[in-house]
């Protein structure tokens, strides 16, 4: 979650880089911010001038006057804003301090403008899959019980009166004491299951506990003991055991939907477990690593759909990030062909081949053709919500990608891929000439993942909409210090923009002064 910082009347994400007066961003740009930052951190300390350059300009030798400005700059909006010039006192020859009001700093809560509203209870039975404790006494072997969590998930997920959140929200609890009751307020479910996992040499202890979240009564609860290499039932014996406590008049057939196909090698399964964090990470160099342990799964299980699909889901990310290499686009859409041929089962699998084939491909039929087969299997798979969203957007289909994109981040509130789902409705609302719209969804993209270019490109072009081009203009900056040879032109042929769309986006994106 955001850490943000509250003084006065202001709020600093440290994180998106954003400092917001009541709920509105204020006009301040990256460097301004982050001297913001270290001096409300250290409120009341004094901080040299070295150390605050350091902090807006890290690793780069300039004048001490490119700071006298900034500082002008923050002085201003704390003047205007809320009379405080003095809030920053300058210690002559030294550096400066902050000496407002108290700073409080809040973790888990993130400015009033993206606090989503409250959850309210599907009106089928409801579930959260919380991470599992490892008590095998070795770090390393975190991967395998956060693989044993996904997979009962995954299991869940086939059941389609059932109401799954996805494991991108419920592994935000890993690591931390929680009430089952406030879960199940945040994530808006009946049922909460938690449990343990202990692997010594071959064998396997898990012990799970289904919860009552309204009333923190114990729904359900049992201990299980197998041998490594049973791992596969002993996933699907507590995924229908789970589901037999919510429901037990449910039909033989529909508890029979949750076993799959099953990966013929577990080595193969262990390779994608271990490569899944690098994949979701979106980023050249942690996909890239990944690849090296898929394309190893797959040749120890050719027919591997999920490998398949984590592949494609990989060279998708190097082709639009790493210089739309033609090598890049053709193995994307040939994993994402083998993942549809061998994971016909597998909602992920087809989900990541889907996205593939609409991005790179620009077969949106066939994309589409997948995703709907994915939710057929997983009616609560958010993922396939979120990238549906974002192939909609980019065709012009402006409403049905806010609506896809709103019910991906209500099946997962907290998803790691929530900025793209956010990134889908400032793009879409920005087509609609909703620009205040597009603003707000483009900010709560660049909070969810600061760290990614197109989300500062939608809020470039939505604040030039708005008649805001200061704030554009160091929104294209940033654009190009994350994504140096970005060219819109380029960025729109890569994904088959909607012409009418890359027409006004390019437009804006052109006066907010990045290049064609």
């Amino acid at each position: 979650m955001a850490t943000i910082l509250e003084f006065g009347p202001f709020r600093l994400d440290v994180d998106a880089g954003i400092l917001f007066y009541g709920t509105a961003p204020t006009r301040l740009g990256q460097r301004a911010v982050a001297l913001v930052a270290v001096l409300v951190e250290q409120a009341g300390a004094p901080l040299s001038k070295e150390t605050l350059i350091e902090a807006a300009w890290p690793g780069l030798a300039i004048e001490d006057s490119n700071l006298t400005v900034q500082i002008a700059a923050v002085r201003r909006v704390f003047e205007d804003l809320a009379g405080g010039a003095g809030w920053i006192e300058t210690l002559p020859r030294r550096g400066y301090r902050y000496v407002g009001p108290a700073v409080a700093a809040d973790p888990d809560r993130a400015p009033g403008l993206l606090t989503p509203p409250a959850l309210t209870l599907p009106d089928k039975p409801s579930v959260a899959v919380l991470p599992f404790s490892n008590l095998s006494g070795d770090a390393d072997q975190d991967y395998f019980t956060d693989g044993m969590v996904d997979d009962i998930i995954t299991g869940l997920s086939r059941i389609n009166w059932l109401f799954v959140i996805a494991r991108n929200s419920s592994i935000t609890y890993k690591d931390r004491m929680v009430d089952v009751k406030q879960v199940g307020r945040e994530l808006g479910v009946r049922y909460v299951l938690e449990g343990s996992v202990r692997k010594i040499r071959e064998r396997v202890r898990i012990t799970g506990q289904l919860i009552d979240a309204s009333t923190g009564a114990h729904i359900w609860a049992e201990r299980y003991d197998y041998r490594s290499d049973d791992i596969f039932a002993l996933q699907d014996e507590i995924a229908l055991s789970v589901v037999g406590a919510i429901a037990p008049s449910l039909r033989r057939a529909e508890i029979n939907r949750i076993k799959r196909k099953r990966p013929d090698s577990l080595d193969a399964y262990d390779l994608v477990l271990r490569a899944q964090p690098d994949v979701d990470s979106g980023m050249p160099e942690q996909v890239t690593r990944a690849l090296v342990l898929l394309e190893r799964s797959i040749t120890l299980d050719p027919s591997y759909a999920l490998a398949h699909g984590n592949a494609a889901m990989c060279h998708h990310c190097l082709f639009l990030r790493a210089g739309l290499q033609e090598v890049n686009r053709t193995a994307s859409i040939r994993h994402a062909r083998s993942a549809i041929i061998h994971g016909q089962d597998d909602a992920l699998a087809l989900t990541w081949a889907g996205f593939s084939l609409g991005m790179d491909g620009h077969d949106r039929a066939a994309a589409f053709t997948a995703l709907e087969a994915a939710l057929a299997i997983s009616s609560s798979s958010a993922l396939t919500y979120i990238l549906g969203s974002v192939i909609l957007g980019w065709s012009g289909e402006a409403e049905r990608a806010i609506e896809w994109s709103e019910q991906g981040v209500r099946l997962s509130p907290f998803d790691s891929w929530a900025w793209a789902a956010f990134d889908a409705q400032a793009m879409s609302h920005f087509h609609r000439g909703r620009y205040e719209e597009a603003a707000h969804a483009a900010y709560r993209s660049v909070q969810a993942n600061p760290a990614h270019s197109i989300t500062h490109v939608q809020l470039a072009a939505a604040l030039t909409k708005l008649g805001r081009l200061e704030e554009a203009r160091v929104a294209a900056a940033r654009v190009l210090e994350l994504h140096p040879t970005f060219r819109y032109s380029r960025q729109f042929l890569g994904v088959n923009c909607d012409p009418a769309l890359a027409t006004s986006l390019g437009d804006a994106l052109r006066a907010a002064g990045l290049p064609e």
